[in-house]
């Protein structure tokens, strides 16, 4: 094989194994159960009620999130809020005691049921977390992939 035969297959050789790693990451997440769930604007619903709990979570890759412990009048709710910078960026801020209203999609995480919001008004002061389609604002325009 020569010089320039090399140099035009190694392009198509980085772009298959690179193809091939992101589909064998992509089913170790899905298997893992570390995907992030897909906002589905279907099964939106409105719940009110107040914070029992506020929780700072950090996931694998370093980021942290705010994730709600709603109590309702039928049962006690977790809601995922979004990246906690985000909520601070918005001068908003949660607390127990709370009385707040979610707006999210209903969904199940490693197998909880809990809440992705979409807004939530404390106080009369109201967070948008996702447009309407469910995208994230502090993603600033960029859809994530499926």
């Amino acid at each position: 094989m020569t010089k320039a035969q090399r140099w035009i297959l190694l392009p198509g050789i980085v772009f298959l194994s690179v193809g091939l790693a992101s589909i064998a990451y992509s089913q170790s997440e899905a298997e893992s159960g570390q995907r992030m769930t897909k906002y589905d604007p279907k099964t939106e619903t409105t719940i009110q009620g107040t914070i029992d709990q506020v929780k700072q979570v950090t996931g694998k890759r370093g980021w942290n999130g705010t994730h709600l412990m709603v109590r309702t009048e039928t049962a006690t709710v977790e809601v995922h809020v979004g990246p906690s910078d985000y909520v601070a960026s918005q001068q908003f801020s949660f607390a127990k005691g709370d009385k707040i209203e979610v707006t999210g999609s209903k969904t199940t995480l490693q197998g909880s049921d809990v809440l992705l919001a979409r807004e939530i008004t404390k106080d009369g002061k109201r967070l948008v977390l996702r447009d309407a389609q469910g995208f994230p604002k502090w993603a600033g325009g960029r859809r994530a992939q499926p």
